[in-house]
């Protein structure tokens, strides 16, 4: 018997060896026609400034061309014979690779549309990251679906399954009341936009940066460091304070100076707070008045708005006010009041200074001349 006539099963070592042929011619044209070919769509795609021919040449190299080998796999099994079971499983198998490499390019494509759409609009990187979860879910559906399609054509009865996966997915929507409940506000953050990336919030008393938005949760950097998670749907529920949509800033603050301060002086207070207000650059003056008589001080209470939401920039000029106010006050003579109270006790007179803290009583006279 001749050496190739030897048969292996079923199949004699002639046509192995040909089967063998036609892998290896296979994957060597594919090898020698993918560098040209994958070369040339990159230098075409980098003189033209859409990104449609970007996706082409990567939807190419991580799809079509790896698909191409198991195609050249499959003419090779082709060629030899088998008995019924092992072609049945050859042809699932075979359907399976189509399947994973058709929803593949179908998920691609879809995460390129969005991520394209979204590219239209200002800060579109923020968006894009916004949009992570809302890409995974269309993965998930496209994949779901495209696996109960596989399971149509290998004969499993679909109607079966779909209604088993709606039975099933009632039960676990009655489970998981709370998860839906944050996917759904997911949604809502996503397409009303009520914050996004980079903003600076307040919630309750919990303030700082969102850093990343979930389908179950929000994430927010704290001033003081840590990380706050916030459940999706406490946050829909909650009255967010964005501080970054913030068009200016209202600013009141009020001065106290001591009632030994003359009527002349009072009347200069607010054109002084007024003309230091109004010297400042990116400040709005609105209002300057003699508010109230205090307890122990003569109040004035101003207002002034700054342009823009940055928080450092409104201290900068809060400080630069305040300062000047001091000196202001120093020039003219006024005094800033601090907490004093004058006590009488019979013939005693007792004359009670609050200062940082500290408290200090002087005793002028004796009492019933003791």
């Amino acid at each position: 018997m001749n050496f190739w006539d030897i048969v292996y099963f079923g199949n004699s070592l002639r046509e192995w060896g040909i089967a063998l042929g036609i892998v290896v011619i296979g994957f060597t044209l594919i090898k020698i026609l993918r560098l040209p070919v994958l070369k040339r769509f990159k230098k075409w795609s980098e003189k033209t400034s859409n990104s449609f021919d970007d996706f082409i040449v990567l939807a190419i190299e991580k799809t079509v061309i790896p698909f191409l080998y198991f195609v050249a796999i499959y003419g090779a099994l082709q060629y030899l014979t088998f008995n019924q079971r092992i072609n049945n499983i050859i042809q699932v198998a075979m359907m399976f690779v189509v399947t994973f490499y058709v929803l593949r390019l179908l998920s691609s494509a879809v995460q390129y549309s969005i991520y394209t759409f979204l590219g239209k609009y200002e800060d579109s990187e923020t968006k894009q990251k916004q949009a992570r979860g809302l890409v995974l879910i269309f993965k998930a559906v496209i994949w779901i679906v495209g696996l109960v399609f596989l399971m149509n054509n290998l004969g499993y009865n679909v109607t079966t399954i779909i209604t088993g996966l709606g039975i099933g997915g009632i039960a676990v929507a009655l489970a998981a009341q709370t998860i839906l409940g944050d996917l759904f506000s997911y949604f809502v953050i996503f397409f009303d936009r009520p914050f996004e990336i980079g903003d600076f919030l307040k919630v309750d008393d919990k303030v700082g940066s969102v850093e990343y938005i979930g389908i179950k949760t929000t994430r927010i950097r704290a001033i003081s460091g840590e990380q706050l998670i916030f459940s999706n749907k406490d946050l829909t529920d909650s009255r967010v304070h964005n501080f970054k949509r913030m068009e200016r800033r209202r600013v009141v603050f009020s001065v106290g100076v001591t009632y030994q301060t003359s009527a002349d002086q009072l009347k200069k207070i607010p054109e002084i707070i007024k003309g230091i207000i109004e010297t400042i650059d990116g400040a709005t003056f609105d209002r300057s008045h003699f508010s109230a008589f205090g307890d122990f001080s003569l109040n004035f209470e101003s207002v002034y708005y700054i342009a823009g939401p940055d928080y450092t920039e409104y201290m900068n000029r809060q400080q630069n006010i305040y300062l000047q106010i001091f000196e202001a006050f120093e020039k003219e003579g006024i005094e800033f009041a601090y907490p004093t109270q004058t006590l009488f006790a019979g013939n005693s007179f007792i004359n009670t200074k609050e200062n940082k803290g500290e408290v200090k009583s002087e005793h002028f006279a004796n009492v019933n001349g003791r």
